[in-house]
């Protein structure tokens, strides 16, 4: 038999696997009596450990949610994944950078060298934003609450501050707060969003999560409504395309480029490149304007063929008279109207 203490830790290492142990299936694995097993959990829970007995043919034991956190016990893998985890949550825009890393200092302490060695190998850099524009943090307290009202499908009231790049410091007009049916929160490109149904416009939305602030308590339950799609990453990416629900850019153009397919192919990640010939390609991108979509196009450097839509052949001719007068030192007028810009635009 070994000895308590190396019993108690196979003991706890079998509960964390899985749910509900029968008594007697722990008994056999640690190939001790059941009054054994009796004992052990006794002590696991003058240690902390929140085991809870439950009824049944058999009759067994499960580790549950306490009000402290015990020690925990990983094997090899998990103890390398949380440790990555840990040296990565700096990039995901959530405020939790110092406690990442005092919790990555607790678990490297006490791993084997061998996995601290696989750990200190990896060595993730954080590329900072330009101080002009910094990356805006949420907090970790604001992402619980957001998420807690998901997973209790209540409805949820904030203030939203919009993105309004018109208006001056103190000049944002105060705003009605929203009342929104949460589902889902989602990251996309170091940013926080909560993506909810606002029942005031009857409509999906995708709000940043650095701009919200809840308000409470929160209201009645809801039904969860279906995305439409049924896909939240689909969804989003839809949304921040301006699209309209197909998954689809709402523009979408041809031109005939004079370079290989195989250099354009290497700069071009969802668009179709087409070999025409040996220094000749055919080129589908999509974008959520015109212009944006003449500009990428532009970005090549070679000669450049319009093959179509016609809105696709007026978004260059808009672009040239803004470069003409760009390079003439005189601003050209803010356009007034047009069919610059597809059915929708991206989403603030």
């Amino acid at each position: 038999m070994p000895k308590t203490s190396a019993r108690l830790l196979s003991l706890l290492s079998l509960l964390q696997a899985r749910r509900d142990w029968p008594g007697a299936l722990l008994a056999e694995r640690l190939d001790v009596s059941p009054r054994t097993v009796r004992r052990d959990v006794d002590r696991l829970r003058e240690l902390g450990y929140p085991v809870v007995a439950f009824k049944g043919p058999d009759g067994g034991y499960r580790l549950d949610a306490g009000t402290q956190l015990p020690p925990l016990l990983f094997d090899d893998g998990q103890a390398v994944a949380l440790a990555v985890a840990l040296r990565t949550a700096a990039t995901t825009g959530a405020g939790v950078r110092d406690d990442a890393a005092r919790a990555l200092a607790t678990v490297r302490q006490v791993m084997p060298a061998r996995l601290r060695r696989r750990i200190d190998m990896l060595q993730v850099t954080a590329v900072e934003p330009p101080a002009d524009r910094p990356h805006p943090t949420v907090e970790g307290t604001l992402l619980t609450t957001l998420s807690a009202a998901v997973h209790a499908r209540e409805v949820l009231r904030f203030d939203y501050t919009p993105s309004s790049p018109e208006a001056g410091p103190g000049s944002t007009p105060a705003l009605p707060p929203r009342r929104v049916q949460p589902h889902h929160l989602v990251t996309w490109g170091g940013r926080w969003y909560l993506v909810a149904f606002d029942l005031d416009r009857a409509d999906w939305r995708v709000f940043r999560a650095d701009r919200i602030t809840p308000r409470i308590p929160t209201g009645p339950r809801f039904t969860p409504r279906e995305l439409p799609g049924g896909d939240v990453a689909a969804f989003v990416a839809d949304r921040f395309r301006g699209g309209g629900g197909t998954g689809e850019w709402p523009c979408r153009g041809e031109v005939i480029l004079d370079l290989p397919a195989a250099t354009v192919s290497r700069f071009t990640h969802d668009g179709v490149v087409e070999e025409l010939g040996t220094d000749r390609c055919r080129l589908t991108l999509g974008s959520w304007s015109w212009p944006a979509l003449a500009a990428s196009f532009g970005r090549f450097d070679a000669v450049i063929e319009v093959v179509g839509p016609p809105e696709l052949g007026d978004a260059f001719a808009l672009l040239a008279r803004r470069y003409a007068q760009a390079s003439a030192g005189t601003p050209a007028p803010r356009p007034t109207g047009g069919k610059s810009r597809c059915a929708a635009g991206p989403v603030p």
